[in-house]
């Protein structure tokens, strides 16, 4: 026989079976009704319900180390404590039979209907509940149209410790009366009696809104604490929810900008690149070389040196000296021969762009006197 269900909720079934072990007063509360249920049915025992007020919430340390265990809450805003002593199981009997709606009853079926309604009401007063509900439910055949029938009803079945089959009874009857007080006061105490604390209070405040009742305004009172903490408590889980959350938004945003910066440090061109341009400490170390010393020892060169890096066109004066242009060449190939790759603008300045087209370390062009296509 293959498992109804996937491998993945095995661990949290697990998780609860090994709760409601160390802690067995759980079961009595009236949402876990349906477990207590189904390990009484197989011939297992609950434990009896500690007196003295509602079941024990605690749930056990857990260890640290188990990953499938979230961290508990350590903040003391998270423990709700209710008041449930007039708490009860939750009654899982059959829908009760309900009227059709659609039936438009007769005169005389609501002139029955109405002999049968006193009737349950003596069948009430003499507490033989059973008796009522079948009365009332006769009355509610005949008459499915009055919603009050449906209270009333409810009314009985609360007495009997049904909370469940009493909402069905006045969510009936609120659907044919919306302002029905019988119907909100008897639902609001069923909610009550299941631990409903804050639809409780809300049933309860309508119906001493559209008629007040000194019971329906006790009821109330029994539970406007309890729906207090409940409100309260979800007001402050909201709080903390949203500052969470915008606590994780400011965190994404400064991750976001620091990678950007990151991103933009990055995308600068870094001073120690291959392409960086040769500094004036670079070129003034190249001129302690002893051959370049040595040529400027000449004083032609030298003059030719100064004249050409205050005007670079002034190179052309000396195309055919072969001194100042081994100079020149050599100098321009140590530092690539690019325009502007020399400090001050010499002798990177003399490239493709110079007059006449010279390039050092490239042949040069004729001079402007030389005797250029002549026969």
């Amino acid at each position: 026989m293959s498992l109804p269900f996937n491998q993945e909720h095995l661990a949290p079934l697990q998780r609860f079976v090994e709760l409601c072990t160390a802690n067995p007063q759980m079961l009595h509360l009236p949402d876990l009704a349906f477990v207590k249920k189904f390990i009484e049915h197989f011939g297992g025992k609950v434990p009896m319900q500690a007196t003295g007020g509602a079941p024990s919430m605690e749930v056990p340390m857990q260890s640290q180390d188990d990953p499938e265990v979230m961290e508990p809450e350590s903040d003391p805003e998270s423990e709700l404590e209710l008041d449930m002593t007039n708490v009860v199981e939750p009654d899982n009997d059959p829908p009760q039979k309900m009227g059709d709606p659609t039936v438009q009853p007769t005169e005389e079926e609501i002139s029955e209907a109405q002999a049968k309604r006193s009737e349950a009401v003596s069948a009430f007063v003499e507490k033989d509940y059973e008796k009522a509900i079948n009365l009332y439910t006769e009355a509610i055949t005949l008459n499915p149209q009055a919603a009050l029938l449906y209270a009333k009803r409810g009314q009985v079945y609360l007495e009997m410790k049904k909370p469940n089959a009493c909402i069905r009874d006045c969510d009936r009857a609120l659907e044919l009366n919306p302002d029905s007080a019988a119907a909100h006061k008897f639902r609001g105490r069923a909610n009550q009696l299941l631990g409903n604390f804050e639809e409780a209070a809300t049933d309860l405040r309508l119906a001493c809104k559209f008629d007040f009742d000194e019971q329906a305004d006790e009821w109330l009172r029994e539970v406007t604490p309890n729906a207090r903490k409940i409100e309260e408590h979800k007001r402050k889980k909201e709080r903390r929810a949203f500052e969470k959350a915008e606590k994780t938004r400011q965190e994404a945003l400064k991750k976001a900008r620091e990678e950007a910066k990151a991103r933009e440090a990055n995308s600068r061109p870094s001073q120690t690149d291959d392409g960086a341009k040769p500094s004036m400490n670079d070129f003034y170390s190249y001129l302690k070389d002893p051959e370049v010393l040595q040529a400027f020892q000449d004083p032609e060169v030298a003059a030719a040196f100064m004249e050409i890096s205050s005007n670079p066109s002034n190179i052309l004066k000396y195309q055919k000296n072969p001194k100042v242009m081994n100079l020149i060449n050599k100098v321009a190939s140590k530092f690539g021969g690019g325009a502007g790759m020399m400090p001050g603008g010499f002798p990177g300045m003399m490239g493709d762009n110079m007059p006449g087209g010279f390039c050092p370390g490239k042949p040069n062009p004729p001079a402007p006197d030389d005797d250029v296509g002549l026969d």
